[in-house]
């Protein structure tokens, strides 16, 4: 279940913005100030924050760069709540980060609609990150699923590991003591045979994707590509 906090200084549209998601099927949260949504968000992050501009205090715009700022809440999607109507309120909000804005008074239906258009394009944008691909090679961390040619290819738990190791750091040479170190987290002298006999085996499962782990001489392996 998603869970959405609302930070709304008017009681009765918190209260009807809290009613409507979770008659939705969300877990929602409400607060009347910033300050309450810093003290939860040191306990959970939500999946999204409906933020309104006008609030006691801090505004909506200085808890929006708050949380852009801020490397643990960075990405979380928000949807800014406003009565101002003007072009100008509204860009300064996107500009800064926002994800979408509602204009008060709005409608129920369009504020779930809404939040559910934003909440997909981050499962989009989350999957799409979570992809590294080479060529007609594709590794999907969060799946922990390799393709060639989109064709799923079979690999073991440290197959998969040495290759995304690999990956990310494309185009670096990397040498058998510094893979062993990072991928079998040992760094036992003689045991570097270990990363031969995976690369060997990595490369024939890939076939010719297996081309773009290049033999480093006496050094060690990196993905070109």
């Amino acid at each position: 279940m998603k869970t959405i906090y609302c930070v709304e200084d008017d009681e009765s549209i918190r209260e009807l913005v809290i009613y409507a998601l979770k008659n939705n099927g969300f877990e929602a949260k409400g607060f009347e100030c910033a300050d309450d949504l810093y003290n939860e968000l040191q306990f959970k992050l939500p999946d999204l924050i409906v933020l309104d501009i006008m609030l006691p205090g801090e505004d909506g715009y200085a808890v929006l760069a708050n949380i852009r700022r801020n490397n643990s809440t960075k990405d979380i999607p928000i949807v800014m709540l406003t009565a101002k109507t003007s072009e100008y309120d509204k860009v300064k909000g996107l500009d800064m980060g926002a994800d979408d804005y509602i204009s008060k008074p709005f409608g129920v239906m369009e504020l779930i609609s809404r939040v559910n258009a934003v909440l997909r394009r981050s499962i989009r944008l989350e999957d799409k990150q979570s992809l590294i691909s080479i060529g007609n090679l594709c590794l999907d961390e969060k799946r922990r699923i390799v393709t060639v040619s989109e064709k799923e290819v079979n690999l073991t738990f440290k197959e998969f590991e040495l290759l995304h190791y690999l990956l990310k750091n494309k185009n670096i040479v990397l040498s058998r003591d510094k893979i062993m170190s990072e991928v079998w987290e040992t760094d036992f002298e003689g045991e570097s045979r270990t990363v031969d006999v995976h690369i060997r085996t990595l490369r024939l499962k890939l076939g010719d994707a297996g081309k773009i782990i290049q033999t480093i001489r006496n050094v060690g392996y990196k993905i070109g590509g």
